[in-house]
């Protein structure tokens, strides 16, 4: 029983960074890919190191995957919206068919910081 999962985990594993690559061809923009990059590659490396801890089985080398998995689910996001914070920023162009782009003149380039397009208290009317 126990090495079927492994072969589940495993296979699923690499179906997802084969998805992963497939996005990185297939998708029109670089914001596109980063975000299918992230998430299908994070998932399939996941599984992968989650294969490996059960086939090995040793309480040594299970905490060290599992260690490295959540590792993993914590900075691959973060770096993925600093990647594409930083792409954004140097001017990266979006997709041609993009709706909308939410950011557009709320970043200040003097200051490097975003804005809202909400009212901040201290501007709102006080006469109620």
């Amino acid at each position: 029983m126990n090495d079927i999962i492994i072969m589940v985990l495993s296979t699923l594993g690499a179906l997802y960074i084969l998805v992963a690559s497939v996005g990185v061809l297939r998708m029109p923009d670089f914001y596109l890919r980063l975000s299918v990059t992230v998430k299908a590659a994070t998932l399939g490396i996941g599984l992968t190191l989650a294969a490996a801890a059960l086939f090995f089985g040793e309480t040594a080398v299970t905490t060290k995957l599992v260690a490295i998995i959540l590792f993993l689910l914590i900075t691959a996001p973060v770096a993925a919206h600093m990647i594409g914070r930083a792409a954004y920023f140097t001017g990266t162009k979006l997709w041609k068919h993009t709706n909308f782009d939410e950011l557009k003149g709320q970043y200040n380039e003097e200051t490097h910081e975003l804005s809202s397009k909400a009212p901040s208290p201290s501007t709102e009317d006080k006469s109620n």
